[in-house]
């Protein structure tokens, strides 16, 4: 779908830090976080939250009270007169929101919609299903972040073998894949340069714990040292496989938020007047079954036929790369530069907390078209069920 009216504020957004599996923000409630994290943004900006029209709230992985989901985290944020939705697709649920957003935006519905993305993949529930027909009326149950992790109900198949059905069959290499790691965690330093001041641009400090047990987590946790000599020491996950622990994300938990609004709303929240982001296009498509790793080539030029533009037009590339097989075919296919892409990092560097994941790329994405000077910046990003998602946005300086 193609958008004229949707518009982003610079600045009006923010990121957490991703913390790693079983890490810092293993224990946090995963709403009340993204609640504190979204009001400390606010208070950052000067930014009023009861001047929000409505909320999309995005989240994948339950957790104790999520069925009042939009309107508790509406109120921990500052805005209790406003509600909505709970959005969950998977790894692109923060673009399937900002979507709703910038959709309420040109038909009019609202003047500024604001989305809220958050998971945490640490302790996921277990969730066990009752059965009254089955002998002893015996239930099932699933762990909801690694059986959904290691299956596909449609495709019957993990999204590791997903991906090695991809390398198959486009002749990616397990040396190019430790190529693009390595390349990738390079890039990741670049946004560690002069003090962390890529990641200053977004990135909201979070409080943990309370009383003398507070701490402050201010940066990424868990990245994982990468060298190429070490990448190619590791064994592949799956046997006779090209996929390596290195060459894959790993979980997560962190949020990320957006505002979305018009021109005008824009310029009066944003961090400089000067900086106009505007929201282009997005689309959803899906690749055939089984072969995940490869949907973001049918949903990038997808969004590049409805914004009428094509891949030389495009001054930066984001992409959520579960894999580092993703990045090689979407480079492949539709003529991008694999070593320019993802400049800063990606998921498969800072790691995966599902719904927030592909909105901290997007916000990445227009900070790095900032710093260029303006230009037009393509998001792609695949998830559960051989389905991706392409943005583009235009920054203007």
């Amino acid at each position: 779908m193609a958008f004229t009216k949707a518009f982003i504020p610079y600045g009006g957004y923010w990121s957490s830090p991703f913390s790693k599996w079983q890490g810092s923000f293993a224990n946090e409630h995963a709403i009340e976080l993204a609640g504190a994290t979204a009001r400390a943004f606010f208070e950052k900006r000067k930014i009023d939250p009861a001047t929000m029209d409505n909320l999309y709230h995005g989240q994948t992985v339950p957790q104790t009270h999520c069925f009042y989901g939009g309107p508790w985290l509406a109120g921990l944020l500052g805005s209790p007169a406003i509600t909505g939705p709970v959005v969950g697709q998977a790894c692109i649920t923060g673009i399937t929101c900002t979507k709703l957003a910038a959709q309420d935006i040109e038909d009019s519905i609202a003047r500024t919609s604001l989305v809220v993305t958050l998971d945490r993949c640490s302790n996921g529930p277990h969730i066990y299903y009752p059965s009254q027909t089955a002998p002893g009326a015996t239930g099932t149950s699933e762990d909801w972040v690694w059986d959904n992790f290691g299956f596909d109900p449609w495709a019957k198949n993990s999204m590791i073998q997903t991906a090695e059905n991809v390398a198959k069959e486009h002749g990616v290499s397990r040396e190019q894949q430790d190529e693009v790691t390595a390349r990738r965690y390079a890039q990741y330093q670049d946004a560690l340069a002069d003090d962390r001041a890529f990641h200053r641009r977004f990135m909201v400090p979070v409080v943990i714990g309370k009383g003398k047990k507070a701490a402050t987590v201010e940066s990424d946790e868990g990245i994982f040292p990468t060298t190429l000599e070490g990448l190619r020491a590791l064994k592949p996950v799956l046997p006779d496989g090209t996929i390596t622990f290195g060459s894959q994300t790993h979980p997560a938990d962190g949020n990320a938020g957006l505002i979305v609004t018009t021109r005008e709303r824009a310029a009066e929240l944003a961090a400089d007047r000067k900086v106009v982001i505007q929201i282009l296009g997005m689309s959803t498509k899906r690749t055939k079954k089984g072969y995940m790793a490869a949907a973001t080539v049918p949903a990038a030029r997808a969004v590049l036929a409805e914004t009428g533009l094509k891949a030389s037009d495009i001054a930066a590339v984001k992409t959520h790369n579960p894999f580092a097989v993703n990045d090689i075919v979407l480079s492949k296919e539709l003529g991008f530069d694999l070593e320019a892409m993802n400049n800063y990092g990606s998921s498969i560097v800072f790691g995966h907390p599902q719904a927030p994941t592909a909105l901290r790329i997007l916000i990445e994405l227009i900070e790095e078209l900032v710093l260029k000077g303006g230009g037009l910046g393509l998001f792609a990003g695949c998830a559960a069920g051989d389905t991706a998602a392409g943005c583009v946005v235009k920054v203007s300086t």
